[in-house]
């Protein structure tokens, strides 16, 4: 199963401030929502009140009861309005209608205060109205009369969306303009965090430089020196252990040198005795085995100390190169009754890389092919469209199974099959190229059956401008 994704540093400084921004937003949307309405109504109530006080004024007080002394055109202007709907309606103490329309709804409980007219909310003709109500009393008689004016809310429902959308609209800009600048602040703080991660994915494993921590937040910044001083300690170690593996091979070269010596000479005192040849000829086979072992091993260590980051390269012609790695290749097959086989490409391709090093990778790709390989081996290089050189070394054997591929680059790795162990090799020729490659900034591939007709080892470097 892939790992959990754990969530970003990004995401996580984000996710409080969005919840802080939409309950805010929230609040403040409300609070304006709030304010409009009561400014809206307060507004529109004394409107509604100072209607009726109009109104009120206009009684007249006669021998036959009050009258509404008001024009026909002040009414006109009183109750005409394309968007609200206005209507009054003039009462008595009994509720009967004296001036005005008779269906304008009364409140539940008439206020009979005269100090001032009381505003209350009712339904007329279907639709939700405000409405003012006004108490006028005789001065002479014991009469009174209540004025009512009403009006529908389509004035202050209109006023109160445009008030929102004027008040929303803004704050939601200044929100996501807030928002945006806090995305682009952090995304910025973090970006000498990518710059660095960047630069570890681009490094070769065995580049175990420190890291820098110039431009690093400053809470990163123990975390950089921590991985720093671990870098070193690594960086140690493999030194530590690159001087102990040349020195034992330096120390091991002398004996092995005297002890083929002495096999040679032990051969030839006893050339006639057939009992013991075999066991004089297992003792060559084993020293010879030892010698190069020995000879991978310093040429491992040599790789890893010579072939360091600012490795000087140059151009080199491909067709020489291969030529010069197959022919020793090719007079060791033809002895064992099999066939190498060059396709060289045209003259002018050209990689850039170390010459003595490709070639020492080229060896071993090739003693290894002769060794687990098929009857016939390729050697092939060509050009791709993306500016590389890809170098191929295939054979027709039986292939390595798909879970041993990741393996073949493992020094002293040999495989599991009997047949691959008991073949003579040491298990270091695969890591030595693959060492030599990826330091000179090169790719390497390994494909087997049932992609290809057997195995092959498949290189990416970089070409040379010709």
């Amino acid at each position: 199963m892939p790992p959990p994704r754990n969530r970003s540093l990004r995401s996580q400084l984000l996710a409080p401030l969005r919840w802080i921004w939409l309950l805010g937003l929230t609040a403040a949307a409300a609070g304006a929502y709030w304010l409009a309405t009561a400014s809206a109504n307060i507004a529109f109530d004394r409107g509604l009140q100072d209607e009726a006080s109009a109104l009120a004024a206009k009684i007249v007080w006669t021998d036959r009861g009050p009258l509404l002394d008001v024009s026909r055109q002040a009414l006109e202007l009183l109750t005409w309005d394309n968007a609200v709907r206005n209507a009054f309606v003039v009462v008595d103490e009994s509720g009967r209608a004296i001036a005005g329309d008779a269906h304008v709804p009364l409140p539940d409980r008439r206020d009979t205060s005269f100090a001032s007219p009381q505003v209350f909310d009712a339904e007329f003709e279907g639709e939700a109205v405000r409405g003012a109500i006004f108490s006028l009393s005789s001065p002479m008689l014991d009469r009174s009369v209540s004025i009512v004016v009403v009006e529908t809310r389509h004035r202050r429902q209109r006023l109160l969306r445009d008030v929102a959308l004027a008040m929303a609209m803004p704050t939601l800009a200044i929100a996501l303009l807030t928002t945006g600048l806090l995305a682009w602040g952090i995304r910025r703080g973090l970006a000498p965090l990518r710059e660095t991660a960047s630069e570890v994915a681009r490094r070769a494993p065995s580049d175990l430089r420190a890291l820098p921590v110039e431009g690093v937040p400053a809470e990163v910044v123990p975390l950089i020196e921590r991985i720093n001083s671990l870098l070193a300690d690594v960086q140690q170690s493999v030194s530590l252990q690159q001087r102990f593996v040349a020195d034992a091979a330096h120390q091991l070269r002398t004996p092995v040198a005297g002890l083929r010596v002495l096999i040679q000479e032990l051969a030839q005192e006893l050339p006639l005795d057939a009992n013991l040849a075999p066991l004089v000829q297992a003792l060559s086979s084993s020293g010879e085995r030892l010698s190069r072992l020995i000879g991978q091993l310093l040429s491992l260590v040599r790789t890893q100390g010579a072939l360091g980051v600012e490795t000087e390269v140059e151009a080199l012609d491909v067709a020489v190169l291969l030529r010069q790695a197959a022919e020793p290749a090719a007079v060791r097959a033809a002895r064992a009754g099999r066939e190498l086989e060059l396709q060289a490409p045209a003259p002018g391709l050209r990689v850039r890389a170390h010459a003595f090093w490709l070639g020492e990778a080229l060896s071993n790709v090739l003693d290894n092919a002769l060794r687990y390989g098929g009857p016939h081996i390729v050697l092939r290089a060509s050009s791709t469209p993306e500016g590389h050189v890809r170098i191929e070394i295939e054979d027709n054997g039986a292939g390595v199974p798909p879970e041993d591929l990741p393996r073949l680059i493992e020094p002293f790795w040999r495989g599991q099959r009997a047949d691959v162990r008991e073949a003579g090799g040491s298990g270091l020729g695969l890591a030595i190229a693959y060492e030599i490659i990826t330091r000179l900034g090169g790719h390497w591939v390994l494909r087997s059956r049932p992609e290809v007709d057997g195995f092959r080892v498949e290189w990416l470097l970089p070409a040379a401008e010709a």
